[in-house]
């Protein structure tokens, strides 16, 4: 009896040591969870530069004496032990290890304060249709879209708030831009000479031009960046290097801080895969329907409307009715704000041609709508992933996915009613891939920009890119000031693809169907994070860690 009562005695002692094992163990993982909460607050709020004359502080000497904290911080966040958290948890670590790689690389190679005029744009009138500005933006802009004039007594403080940095930045500019960049160098002074279009622009707004003390500020904003144009320009003879940083660094970039498990080798051979794919099945696509009517043009803005109301109702009930995705209910509206506007022949660029005989293709596109409307309203519940991550670590996610779905929308059928616009499908496919190929060889410097754009216009089909150059312009420097975005259409959409692969794959050894509608609204969820975390989240498998 008394054995017995001993053995008894043992295991309630064993079972009670256990369990309190696994209450410190699952209470030290959540204070170390929340010790990784505590730090992306630090981090977050060193990141934002001191200021400088009422600018921010983008000098080297402010640079340096930083750069002590900025180590014990990435200290603070290799320090932290991630055994036994979970995926979720794992993957907000890394975007927080991403992020300081961002600031490091940017430090270090970068530098778009010192190589990149077009860093110093201060005043967006348009929303990115992606979660944060595309390309390095200082840290003061002005996003004039955020304003409804005339301004109530709040936002006018707020705004001449914003405005009072543009000239101390732009005297700082003339200081801190010392590179020898100079594809980087000429395409930004039209950037800054944009600017003082803008800023006469708002003047015209209701309710300022009777606000003298904001008309002054305008004015000599105005005067300010044009001096700064001025110089500029002054300076750009003396430009001779190359824009592009190199396949090493490009390689250390993507893999480091886009989190991106291709090289700058595995990236052209997937572009140049997919352009081939895509000019193939346009080719086919043309063939199967050969026997059908030719798409017709809007050549009106009557047509034009009513092309756009038929679109915006086909896509949405499509989604809808064919269980693609769960529909919320400010999606239509998100969608239509961003309906395209009549435009003349001879003034459309590609975007505007594909959408004259057709918009579909493009508002699957603006899926990105979408998703911004859903971080409006429906704010991530995770601190982390609330606010658009630094330094466009989304690229690979909200880009790759908004290209991703103009073709899994033509799959699951939405234009079954219209085969010929499957064709635009495919041109428009061509045309990231053409430009995201060229981007490539321009960072790698074996094309100038000038010669990455000729394989984006030479490959896209139907010469539907040598219509308005404009556009070609703007996305080839886009690409060269922010390394990957060109390429991250495509090669966000081979990750996104690879995690569709996957979990269909899973589903299948559980002998479960697989539903495109769990995908995404899955991966909705997870938010704008890089292609290669959602898909670690949503199937199980760090992509990124087996490369």
């Amino acid at each position: 009896m008394k054995l017995k009562f001993a053995i008894l005695t043992s295991l309630c002692m064993l079972l009670f040591l256990f369990s309190n094992n696994n209450v410190l163990i699952a209470q030290k993982n959540s204070n170390h969870y929340k010790s990784l909460v505590e730090l992306f607050t630090q981090w977050r709020s060193f990141e934002q530069p001191p200021l400088l004359n009422g600018a921010p502080d983008y000098t080297v000497a402010s640079f340096n004496r930083r750069q002590p904290v900025f180590l014990q911080l990435k200290k603070k966040l290799l320090a932290i032990d991630t055994v036994g958290w979970s995926i979720k948890e794992k993957v907000d670590w890394r975007i927080i290890w991403a992020e300081m790689n961002g600031y490091d690389f940017n430090v270090r190679i970068l530098k778009p304060w010192q190589r990149d005029p077009a860093f110093y744009k201060s005043i967006y009138t348009e929303r990115s249709d992606v979660p944060a500005h595309e390309g390095p933006t200082h840290h003061m802009v002005t996003d004039v879209w955020k304003y409804n004039f005339p301004l109530t007594a709040t936002n006018r403080k707020a705004f001449m708030s914003s405005l009072n940095g543009i000239a101390a930045l732009n005297n700082q500019a003339k200081i801190n831009l010392t590179g020898n960049a100079k594809e980087l160098w000429i395409a930004g002074i039209r950037d800054i000479r944009t600017q003082s279009d803008d800023l006469a622009e708002i003047m015209t707004k209701p309710g300022c031009a009777a606000d003298t003390e904001l008309t002054q500020l305008l004015k000599e904003s105005i005067s300010s960046t044009n001096d700064l144009v001025e110089w500029l320009e002054k300076q750009s003879v003396k430009k001779t290097g190359a824009s592009g940083i190199g396949k090493e660094n490009y390689n250390w970039y993507q893999k480091n801080v886009h989190l991106v498990p291709l090289t700058w080798d595995d990236q052209v051979l997937l572009l140049k895969r997919e352009l081939t794919r895509s000019w193939a099945a346009l080719k086919m696509e043309e063939h199967r329907n050969r026997k059908l009517p030719l798409l017709e043009l809007a050549n009106t803005p009557e047509a034009n409307n009513i092309l756009a109301e038929k679109s915006f109702k086909s896509l949405i009930q499509f989604l809808n009715t064919q269980e693609v995705l769960t529909i919320k209910p400010y999606f239509d509206s998100a969608i239509r704000a961003h309906k395209l506007g009549f435009y003349p022949t001879e003034k459309r660029n590609f975007f505007q041609i594909t959408a004259a005989y057709d918009p579909r293709p493009l508002y699957s596109h603006f899926y990105h709508w979408f998703e911004l409307a859903r971080m409006d309203i429906e704010h991530n519940q995770n601190e982390i992933r609330r606010a658009p991550l630094l330094y466009n670590l989304f690229d690979t996610r909200n880009e790759g996915l908004a290209t991703t779905v103009e073709e899994t929308f033509m799959q699951a059928g939405l234009y079954d009613d219209n085969p010929r616009v499957k064709e635009i499908v495919y041109i428009m496919l061509a045309q990231r891939a053409a430009r995201g190929l060229g981007s490539l060889y321009a960072h790698a410097n074996m094309l100038t920009m000038e010669e990455a754009g000729k394989i984006h216009s030479n490959y896209t089909p139907r010469g539907w890119m040598k219509t308005e150059k404009k556009l070609l312009l703007f996305e080839q420097h886009l690409f060269m000031r922010q390394p990957g975005y060109g390429s991250s259409y495509i090669v966000g959409k081979y990750l996104l693809e690879n995690a569709i692969a996957e979990v269909a794959k899973r589903n299948e050894l559980l002998n479960k169907a697989f539903s495109i509608k769990d995908f995404l609204d899955e991966l909705n969820e997870i938010g704008c994070i890089p292609a290669s975390l959602s898909a670690w989240e949503i199937s199980g498998i760090d992509i990124w860690n087996e490369k």
